[in-house]
């Protein structure tokens, strides 16, 4: 289980496989060599042909469906994306300098140390422009958290069960409205992005109103953005696998919206 995001920069891997098959095909390989790596770890040297596993999926009636996967079709069905890697070399979704690296994902369960982390980058008071601009997102938006409360209590989703928060001094924001913001909102289209960008400190926020706008209303060129608003969440070694999954994401925005595309998301 993840949520997976995708930078929707159209190519010819899109168009010959489809978005959904893309990524069909990318969990269709990786799940192959999880198992895979998991029977030679047992000492079984059997070939993909000869290993199975069991596959429990619940239909939209609420009954579970249960059926034998073998692991050679999987790696089978991953076949069709070999001839078409060579299109993602130098192209500007590739946000993970990987084949079809403009598709990605963030793993459950979320960590706590992540939901920390994702409060912190905040804007505090002492950033009053950036503060008020969260202020009357949250307000106006409707983030209230109630579509994440019932997900809380599930480990499967969230490590920590019990909510946290941050005192904003006039409001208190919980991890709740955090994910509900980031990740409950419907695709991020370029002019949220931006917001998200500045709120969770992944550009530079030390600005004036005027520029504010500039960055919200998408009046700069590529180049002048690139410029001006660099990058700032890199990973670091102190990071758990959420908060560097986390920043992946960040810098999928980031290219999203200096491409002017849109992020799909997945949850």
């Amino acid at each position: 289980m993840a949520i997976d995001y995708i930078v929707d920069l159209g190519c010819v891997p899109k168009t010959t496989l489809s978005t959904g098959g893309i990524l069909d095909r990318l969990k269709a390989r990786e799940r192959a060599q999880q198992v895979i790596r998991l029977f030679r770890e047992n000492g079984d040297q059997r070939p993909p042909i000869e290993m199975g596993f069991e596959f429990t999926r619940t239909a939209a009636n609420g009954e579970e469906e249960t059926r034998v996967i073998v692991v050679q079709e999987l790696l089978d069905e991953a076949n069709a994306l070999a001839p078409l890697e060579h299109h993602c070399i130098g192209c500007p979704a590739n946000v993970a300098s990987a084949p079809f690296g403009c598709m990605n994902y963030i793993q459950y369960p979320i960590s706590l140390a992540a939901e920390r982390w994702l409060l912190d980058q905040l804007p505090g008071i002492d950033e009053p422009i950036i503060w008020l601009l969260l202020k009357q997102g949250v307000i106006e938006l409707g983030y209230d958290g109630a579509l994440v409360a019932p997900l809380r209590t599930n480990p499967a989703i969230f490590e920590e069960s019990k909510l946290s928060g941050r005192d904003m001094v006039e409001f208190l924001l919980t991890a709740n409205q955090v994910f509900q913001m980031l990740f409950l909102t419907g695709h991020v289209q370029p002019s949220h992005g931006g917001m998200l960008l500045l709120l969770f400190g992944a550009i530079r926020r030390n600005l004036e109103a005027h520029q504010v706008v500039l960055i919200m209303n998408r009046s700069l060129t590529p180049e002048q953005f690139e410029r001006d608003f660099p990058f700032l969440l890199q990973p670091t070694d102190a990071d758990d696998h959420t908060i560097r999954e986390l920043k992946q994401f960040f810098a999928a925005l980031y290219r999203a919206y200096v491409l002017n595309v849109t992020v799909l998301l997945d949850v």
